[in-house]
């Protein structure tokens, strides 16, 4: 029951994650620039889980947990976008989402290197599976200049690493705690550099709408659903269900920004979907077969 509530949690901030490309678009239509948008998406998203763990009286994490989420958010989260946008004004669009891609195979590497998980041959496969569908998705990749080629690949790892080691702070702390810690690290982390940069605020009411949606949808959401997700079906499913996420924009960017699917693209979401019905039937599978053991593993 755990693993597929897990995997559910993981599609719904792939989901989540999946929109924002769309509502950024419609921000810097508006005239807000990369940097104002994720200091407002963060300063925004950080307010509203403030005031959630208010509500519901939630402590917030203390000593060495504390300081590894202020660091995930601070420093790994702010240096994988920065790393991620900085490497979008140097290389194709594609092709840096292709590099930043890599990183559901980076964490299945880490995961059994560093926390002993047990790689199985479904896993492996809908690994292969999402890799190959989510290359198709994006579709074909120009170059670009090495050091945004360099960038796409910083992005990488960073986001893996921050995956491997959430996986095991948000077991400390919780995932509506540790959301909220992470968000408000990098709420103050890109309030310094909007300071230093000076601030582009969107000059329509429809692109502070899109930005609230970023904050909401696909800040608030998409990375509480995500740490929720990851304690129950550990880094290297979480970050292979997240490749639904590429599927996702390609969508939405047609029904809404009239952008148009090639018959390549359709083929990739197909096996992005074989992917995630994959390993949902897996760990249905073996939530059945040892309900005891599912509920209280990790991976």
């Amino acid at each position: 029951m755990q693993r597929g509530i897990g995997t559910l949690l993981i599609i719904i901030s792939a989901i989540s994650f999946g929109a924002m490309a769309i509502f950024a678009r419609v921000a810097y239509a508006a005239g807000a620039d990369p940097i104002t948008v994720l200091f407002l998406r963060f300063v925004i998203a950080a307010a509203v889980m403030l005031g959630i763990m208010l509500a519901r009286q939630i402590s917030f994490p203390r000593g060495r947990t504390l300081l590894s989420l202020v660091l995930l958010g601070g420093v790994g989260y702010v240096g994988q976008s920065l790393a991620y946008f900085t490497a979008l004004t140097m290389a194709s669009a594609a092709l840096v989402a292709l590099l930043l891609y890599v990183y559901p195979a980076l964490v299945t590497a880490l995961s059994a290197i560093f926390l002993g998980e047990r790689i199985t041959a479904i896993k492996l496969g809908a690994l292969v599976l999402a890799l190959l569908g989510t290359a198709l998705t994006i579709g074909p990749a120009e170059g670009g200049q090495p050091l945004g080629i360099v960038l796409g690949a910083v992005a990488a790892v960073i986001y893996a690493v921050y995956i491997l080691v959430g996986s095991r702070v948000t077991a400390r702390a919780g995932a509506i705690a540790s959301s909220t810690v992470i968000m408000s690290a990098a709420a103050v982390t890109y309030s310094v550099i909007a300071l230093f940069q000076g601030p582009s605020f969107p000059t329509t009411a429809l692109g502070w709408g899109a930005i609230v949606s970023i904050a909401l949808i696909s800040t608030v959401l998409a990375i509480v659903t995500f740490f929720a997700g990851l304690e129950r079906v550990g880094p290297t499913n979480a970050s292979t269900l997240s490749t639904f996420e590429p599927l996702v924009t390609v969508l939405l960017a047609m029904l809404f920004l009239h952008e148009t699917i090639v018959p390549l693209q359709i083929i990739g979401g197909g096996l992005i979907l074989a992917a995630v019905i994959l390993l949902a039937r897996s760990e249905a599978r073996t939530t059945s077969a040892d309900p005891q053991r599912a509920s209280t593993s990790e991976s």
